[in-house]
């Protein structure tokens, strides 16, 4: 499955693909593509069951990963950057696991090769319980949606999936709900991926623990763990400039 994209610059750097994280799409993070898009060209894409991309009821991230080395393929092959956050983050890594010739540098953001306890169940009930064909506009949906949801934050992020226009949501909740056991869990691919990799979390964020890091210098013998201050989960959302300014820093030298 070649996945929906867009892209941002033609700079001589090497290309450099974007994988957004559980609920989100390639427009989320259009803001850090273009700010990144001066080195070279920047390319986000749409996950399966996500956005503008293609349905499927394999929400694996083996499957995920195969979308990525395609999108990689299809846009004329070689090894590219790849930045994945949280579900897009396992994806990424899945990726340089298996197919390390299409990776030159990862960029994790928020996550580590571990399993989960925690669901999103939860956000896709949220999200059911609102017909989005009974909204006409995104107060109104949020409004409605602020009954299940508490977190204004949380609330505008999900929103961003609600297509107000034709009444439906971006998203295949019913696919995800199926895989969420999948998407909070770990398979490992097997292998590891000697080449550089940036493993930068959020200083408010408790998704990569201490105990993590055995786990991810396994798999990726050269990585780096940095932390932004003061960012939770969403850190490319809530610090975009210290976010900019670590990834810059990394791939300039990777």
């Amino acid at each position: 499955m070649i996945l929906e994209r867009a892209g941002f610059g033609d700079g001589p750097a090497r290309p450099l693909l974007v994988a957004h994280g559980l609920f989100g799409s390639g427009r989320n993070w259009s803001v850090i593509a273009r700010r990144l898009s001066d080195r070279g060209r920047v390319v986000t894409v749409d996950m399966r069951n996500h956005g503008a991309s293609g349905r499927s009821g394999d929400h694996s991230y083996p499957a995920m990963a195969r979308d990525l080395a395609e999108t990689i393929e299809a846009e004329g092959g070689g090894a590219w950057d790849v930045i994945g956050h949280s579900m897009g983050g396992k994806a990424a890594m899945t990726l340089a696991l298996a197919r390390p010739d299409l990776v030159h540098a990862l960029v994790v953001a928020d996550i580590a090769p571990i399993a989960y306890d925690h669901t999103q169940r939860h956000l896709i009930e949220a999200m059911r319980a609102l017909d989005p064909a009974t909204v006409s506009s995104r107060g109104e949906a949020d409004a409605a949606l602020a009954k299940s949801v508490d977190d204004p934050g949380v609330r505008a992020f999900l929103l961003q999936s609600l297509d107000v226009r034709d009444g439906r949501w971006a998203l295949n909740l019913d696919a995800l709900d199926a895989a969420m056991d999948g998407i909070v869990g770990w398979h490992d691919p097997g292998g590891t991926f000697d080449g550089p990799a940036l493993f930068l979390a959020g200083g408010e964020s408790d998704y990569v623990p201490a105990e993590a890091r055995g786990a991810i210098r396994a798999l990726f013998p050269r990585a780096r763990i940095a932390r932004i201050p003061g960012a939770g989960h969403w850190l490319h959302a809530e610090k975009p400039r210290e976010f900019v300014a670590a990834v810059r820093a990394f791939l300039d030298r990777a």
